[in-house]
């Protein structure tokens, strides 16, 4: 009775990490989506509240990594346990990162707001779409942790091409402002490090896919191709 005791209790320690690294990135979610408004809207509230988000990502960031120590000190976790609670590490530092590149975003809606209220998000309608799908990326990248699903990580993945792609889209036609007028400069490198940021977003969101791809099939696919990670997950 003692050892089913212990383990029970040991499977409820692992669910209550679990739950806790989800709940830390709806927050973390939550404070990109007001970051992104915030940048969309030149409204410096939401920006601040954004930016003041990132106290509680940290805080969580530090009560998990004391959750994942115990556990290991306590516990001596082996095999598919080991590896479940070493990823969740992992994800915990992913999403600590998305939400300094949240607080990023703020601060730039702060900084544009200083040097020049007339440049807005309208005119590089390419920021609004990879804020978008960086978002929907990490939203994914939660769901497959939640359900330890392999398959969906690695579409994720996939998606990270496109981020990667719309900011390159979006540093062609800053750079494209800043000769047609070069008083647009200063806020076009305000705006570079808003759209670098979401870039980030996106691939912190891609690593807690792999993070995922791990934690289930125990296979690390960072630094892979597309199409090994895709092979790999086909396998089971």
């Amino acid at each position: 009775m003692t050892g089913d005791h212990s383990m029970r209790k040991y499977d409820e320690e692992l669910e209550a990490m679990r739950s806790r690294v989800l709940h830390m990135g709806g927050l973390v979610e939550s404070q990109v989506r007001t970051a992104m408004d915030a940048f969309e809207r030149a409204d410096l509230d939401m920006a601040q509240q954004a930016i003041s988000a990132d106290k509680r990502v940290n805080e969580l960031e530090i009560e998990l990594d004391q959750m994942v120590n115990n556990v290991i000190a306590r516990r001596q976790p082996t095999a598919g346990d080991l590896r479940m609670i070493t990823g969740v590490a992992k994800v915990i530092t992913d999403l600590e990162r998305i939400g300094d590149e949240a607080s990023k975003i703020a601060r730039a809606v702060q900084w544009l707001q200083e040097k020049d209220k007339t440049f807005r998000i309208n005119r590089i309608p390419d920021i609004r779409y990879s804020g978008d799908v960086a978002i929907a990326m990490l939203r994914r990248a939660l769901d497959s942790f939640a359900r330890m699903d392999a398959v969906a990580a690695a579409s994720i993945i996939k998606d990270d091409q496109g981020v990667d792609e719309r900011f390159r889209a979006t540093l062609r036609q800053l750079i494209t402002f800043m000769i047609e007028d070069p008083r647009s400069i200063s806020a076009c490198i305000d705006t570079v490090w808003a759209a670098k940021a979401i870039e980030r977003i996106g691939d912190h969101a891609k690593n807690v896919s792999e993070h995922v791809i791990f934690i289930s099939q125990g296979w690390d696919v960072r630094h892979q191709p597309l199409e090994e990670v895709e092979r790999v997950v086909a396998r089971g």
